[in-house]
């Protein structure tokens, strides 16, 4: 079992796919159209790679939930990777800053980033191939 995607419903759609497409250079927009969602039109895309993707939905009305407040909802999602200076690297070339650093941790490196729908986002990198390191919280 694997995650296939996220959906997540913004103010602006071309803004968030302006930070994803930095984030994801290699990935495109699979599939795009129009619709309708509780009697509201919406546009809508999915931008991923043939196996995982964003669903993203525009007409959001309102903020996200305040990432330091104590509200149910969605907290953050993460992404490994192994080249985080490049995703680092291309989010600062595009104009997104980094929001805050993670634990220092000798068997990871990871670092979150705010979306322009205030989505936070984890990316991380293992420094190791061992689970008991890589997962441990020193």
């Amino acid at each position: 079992m694997y995650l296939e995607h996220v959906n997540l419903v913004v103010t602006d759609i071309n803004e968030s796919l302006r930070f994803y497409r930095a984030a994801f250079p290699h990935w495109q927009v699979r599939s795009k159209g129009e619709g309708t969602w509780s009697g509201k039109p919406r546009n809508w895309l999915h931008f991923g790679d043939e196996y995982h993707y964003i669903a993203l939905s525009d007409n959001g009305e309102g903020e996200n939930r305040d990432l330091a407040g104590h509200q149910p909802g969605l907290a953050h999602f993460a992404y490994v990777t192994q080249d985080i200076e490049g995703v680092i690297e291309r989010l600062q070339h595009a104009g997104f800053a980094i929001a805050k650093d993670g634990m220092d941790n000798p068997y990871r490196r990871n670092v979150y980033f705010i979306d322009p729908a205030g989505f936070e986002v984890e990316f991380v990198q293992y420094l190791t191939d061992i689970p008991e390191l890589r997962n441990n919280e020193l």
